[in-house]
């Protein structure tokens, strides 16, 4: 037997694999911080065997609260993937007992969106006649980073911001954007046509490529947290944030809706703005009115569970959507997605899932031209 992890976003360390039943593994942190819980690694030979898989120290995670109810995924041919059903947290370790059905298979955190996918996806929009790419620069390791922009500016159209993966394994995010572009590019559909007609956007599909190469769950490669970056950015550390940044600044910007994952809440909520400084009760009307369309938009959402208010103190303004609230005035939000499942709509194969992130992102655009109609 073997494990490898040496691939577009592979990460584990292994510590012994003689034995199937006893195989002994740990999370692997960011390349230059100290954050962990992204895994993904390859295991060959075990076709047919019961294999337990020990992660020794998964207490030690960035989100150790996210393991209770958490199952890996696993695929064989990394186009299908499934629930581990034998996943569980137990003793500081996470263990993952499975029987593959081939030699070869792959397990991971969430989803692994890969770059050459993301590449694929940026050569699809550029095939589309609705749609450019541009290059904003690039990030600490000379990836691009891009923004995919639909609808030629103009002084009637309103400038809508849409950023993904600024925490690299949050992987969910990349499929999201995947499923709004495959709508909003589509020429037959006509919610996407009135959107073009209203709105310019502005969409980021990976804020942090370094980092999702290199399987890091939250850091780029100089180790920034990129959503705590948004008041200060430098072009040594956080690059990424201050190309987006300046271009939002020269586009102006109407609605910001910036896509995470949440390790620990089993929900799809948004993160709001009511605590960020000089946010007007205007602002909390359109706020809310986009919300309720959202809500109607899909299942899926909802607004019973999220963060606590003043989760993030002094670190507030600092996070995206919150800096462009305080900037632009606008309505501005993080949309978070489980790792585990939907609560409220349990699928017991696949949990959350990538083909889910993805219908979210197409119903997202039903929420987002009734914001536009209601201030158009």
């Amino acid at each position: 037997m073997r494990i490898s992890s040496s691939f577009d976003s592979g990460a584990i360390e292994v510590v012994s694999v003689v034995d199937a039943e006893h195989i002994r593994l740990r999370l692997r942190a960011d390349n230059a911080a100290d954050f962990r819980q992204w895994f993904h690694f390859r295991l060959q030979g075990a076709a047919g065997k019961h294999v337990v898989m020990y992660i020794e120290n998964a207490a030690e995670a960035a989100y150790p609260g996210g393991w209770p109810g958490y199952r890996a995924v696993a695929s064989h041919d990394r186009r299908e993937w499934f629930r581990v059903p034998g996943t569980r947290y137990e003793n500081g370790q996470l263990v993952i007992e499975h029987s593959p059905e081939r030699d070869s298979v792959y397990y991971a955190y969430f989803e692994p969106y890969s770059h050459e996918r993301h590449l694929d996806l940026l050569g699809r929009v550029e095939l589309s006649p609705f749609a450019e790419v541009r290059n904003l620069g690039a990030t600490v390791e000379g990836r691009d980073i891009d923004v995919v922009v639909v609808g030629r500016p103009r002084p009637e159209r309103q400038p809508v911001w849409i950023t993904a993966r600024q925490h690299p394994g949050e992987t969910m995010a990349e499929w999201f954007i995947e499923g709004l572009l495959e709508r909003l590019l589509d020429g037959a559909d006509p919610v996407a046509r009135r959107i073009r007609e209203l709105a310019s956007l502005y969409i980021v599909p990976n804020m942090n490529p370094d980092g999702a190469v290199r399987g890091n769950l939250r850091t780029n490669a100089a180790g920034a947290n990129l959503n705590r970056e948004w008041m200060n950015p430098s072009i040594e550390r956080s690059p990424e944030v201050m190309l987006v940044r300046a271009e939002m600044e020269r586009t102006g910007v109407a609605l910001f809706l910036d896509i995470h994952g949440d390790e620990e809440l089993p929900y799809v909520f948004f993160s709001t703005a009511e605590e960020v400084p000089g946010f007007s009760a205007a602002s909390l009307a359109r706020q809310e009115k986009l919300i309720s369309a959202f809500k109607l938009a899909s299942p899926d959402f909802q607004t019973e569970h999220g963060y606590k208010v003043g989760r993030f103190g002094e670190e507030l303004l600092t996070l995206a959507s919150k800096w462009v609230a305080h900037r632009f005035g606008c309505v501005s939000l993080t949309l978070e997605m489980p790792f585990k499942d939907n609560a409220n709509l349990p699928d017991g194969l696949s949990g959350w899932s990538a083909a889910r992130s993805r219908n979210l992102g197409a119903a997202s655009l039903v929420a987002i031209l009734a914001h536009l109609e209601a201030v158009g």
